[in-house]
């Protein structure tokens, strides 16, 4: 019993060794859990593994027909057959089936020889009451030795830093920035909740790292489906393989002190390239004068654009920020064809993969039953012959955000001088307010109205809008509205302050909410000044700052082929480490933050 008792302290380390012989010991007639007993205290206990074949660390495994045998104490099922993973990878993944308690793994084609494999085992769980499997690391090589160094570090995603589990991380002796696009890595891993990912049993070598959310699960890098990461330099290990490295134990999850405790050596934060190849993809006429096109790849070189018996002073057009979608509207009243033959003049990725000037045609037809039939004037809705707006204005954000226009169709005549905004006093007393209106650089249908004196706490505050003030292409007019707002009164309700110093060129930054995945409020900055956050509701928030280099209020992505990282994030840290700013009720925060310092991190 000694003996065995140390064979399988060596061979299982992460694995209770009394759960072990508990299942060695047990009798056939109790240990059969497909039919689970009557009462008693309900199984808590994750299968255990009782033995294996070929036993871990064994060398010279056949390269052909290899098959490995993984025996359990109690029956089981997959739950996830992408927990069994082989490293390095094959072009197909492991293939296995249930015998009894037992799992057997084959492979679709021969290992490579001299070859050190790890063969994670996870995704398992009982079969009665679910209880997961913790997993375990199976490392065996085909040649005469055991490679030994270890490989740690933790994926992100580069907007907001949040970690990214089942990242597929390649490792490459191939140092060529094209390898991750060519061939399978030379040793893998997949990243656990944590983004945490441990590449054990490899070479001392120099390696190129990447990870990739790998959607089509073949290991290699698909520009066109998969987001991808990378370190800039080559990396060697440092790290040697152990029976008690933390990092290469298996943990609960839930257990924040040992997940957090581990060394995580290479942040990769993943990100969306852009597209490589240049051309027009997808087009749409959604009414008589309005249609656009969207191109594959962003920033798209257009030199001039023609449509076919329409003077070129007529038409009005607009990119996006992104430069891959072109909203085409025609400031014609006159009737407008079934087809709009559009010749478009721009840089298009050749056969060749080169960007050359090409004229394109793109025909942008009506959508049918459009014509102006009885019937269909029947059908005419009063919005469908006025200047249709949004007008919106929000409480918590009037002061920063203003109130905010944005028309249907773009507008030729406007009298923005007309429109009356007035304060009405806690005693019903009226004032006329000034204002400036300003349209916005990357919407030409949006404008914004900020009151030109300071807003108060009490006060409501009217904008009339009134009839025939607007007309847009279509000829239409706009009906009279107005909207009401008055700052929060709520004393439950508190603000944040950040004083930004050390600001050396254009920043955005965003309040975002506890799961990062809504901005709340955002701020573009120059230079040194204070940022306030006010009539904030009791929570969690975090603050995101994203450097703009090019000052075009976008978050470039990264491209791998030139070695070029996703703008950079960083998120502000409280001094306990915590990225997690908890707003209480009627309080009164102020952040101080150094910018450089945090981007030099």
């Amino acid at each position: 019993m000694k003996i065995l008792r140390k064979i399988l302290s060596r061979f299982f380390p992460v694995i209770p060794v009394a759960l072990v012989l508990a299942g060695v010991m047990v009798s056939p007639s109790c240990a059969n859990t497909t039919t689970p007993p009557s009462g008693g205290k309900k199984d808590t206990i994750p299968p255990s593994i009782i033995g294996l074949k070929p036993l871990p660390g064994t060398t010279g495994v056949p390269v052909k027909n290899t098959q490995i045998v993984v025996e359990f104490n109690e029956y089981f099922t997959i739950k996830d057959s992408k927990g069994i993973f082989l490293s390095p990878p094959q072009a197909r993944s492991p293939k296995y089936k249930i015998k009894g308690k037992s799992l057997v793994i084959t492979f679709e084609e021969d290992l490579l020889e001299n070859t050190t494999y790890t063969l994670d085992l996870g995704g398992i769980q009982d079969n009665n009451e679910g209880n997961k499997f913790p997993g375990y690391t199976l490392t065996f090589s085909t040649g005469d030795t055991l490679d030994s160094m270890v490989v740690t570090g933790t994926v992100r995603d580069c907007n907001t830093l949040m970690p990214v589990k089942g990242a597929t991380v390649l490792l490459y002796k191939d140092h060529a920035d094209s390898a991750a696009f060519l061939h399978r890595p030379d040793a893998a891993a997949k990243t656990d909740e944590w983004g945490f990912y441990s590449l054990r049993n490899v070479k001392d070598t120099l390696y190129r790292i990447y990870a990739i959310i790998d959607e089509s699960g073949n290991n290699i890098y698909d520009p066109d489906n998969d987001r991808i990461g990378f370190v800039d330099s080559l990396i060697r290990p440092t790290m040697v393989v152990s029976d008690t490295l933390k990092e290469l134990l298996k943990y609960d999850m839930k257990d924040t002190v040992n997940c957090m405790a581990r060394i995580s050596e290479h942040e990769i934060n993943v990100f969306r390239e852009k597209p490589s190849k240049q051309l027009i993809v997808n087009k749409k006429r959604n009414s008589d004068r309005y249609g656009y096109i969207t191109f594959m790849a962003p920033g798209a070189q257009i030199d001039s654009l023609w449509i076919k018996n329409v003077q070129s002073r007529r038409l009005i057009l607009q990119m996006n920020p992104e430069r891959d979608s072109l909203e085409i509207w025609v400031n014609d009243r006159r009737k407008m064809p079934d087809t709009l033959h559009v010749f478009v003049d721009y840089m298009k990725t050749d056969t060749a993969g080169v960007l050359s000037p090409f004229v394109e045609q793109v025909s942008l037809v009506a959508e049918k039953n459009s014509s102006t039939s009885k019937s269909s004037r029947r059908n005419i809705r009063h919005e469908d012959t006025t200047c249709v707006f949004k007008l919106t204005v929000n409480p918590e954000t009037v002061e920063q955000y203003g109130f905010q226009f944005e028309f249907d169709y773009p507008i030729v005549t406007e009298a923005f001088d007309s429109l009356k905004l007035t304060s009405i006093n806690p005693r019903q007393q009226e004032a006329e307010m000034k204002y400036t209106v300003t349209r916005d650089s990357t919407n030409l249908r949006k404008y914004t109205l900020m009151p030109s004196e300071k807003l108060q706490s009490g006060y409501e505050y009217k904008l009339k809008v009134p009839y025939r003030k607007f007309r847009d292409i279509n000829g239409f007019y706009n009906d009279s509205t107005e909207a009401k707002v008055s700052l929060p009164k709520d004393d439950k309700l508190s603000s944040l302050t950040l004083n930004l110093s050390d600001v050396n060129h254009t920043y955005i930054v965003d309040l975002l909410n506890e799961k990062r995945d809504k901005v709340l409020r955002s701020y573009h900055i120059k230079s040194d000044c204070t940022l306030d956050f006010p009539y904030l509701k009791k929570g969690k928030y975090s603050i995101r700052m994203t450097e703009d280099l090019n000052d075009n209020g976008i978050v470039d992505t990264g491209d791998v082929l030139t070695h070029r990282q996703p703008e950079k994030v960083k998120f502000y840290k409280l001094r306990d480490g915590s990225y997690i700013i908890n707003v209480m009720e009627s309080a009164e925060m102020e952040q101080a933050i150094n910018v450089a310092e945090l981007f030099e991190d």
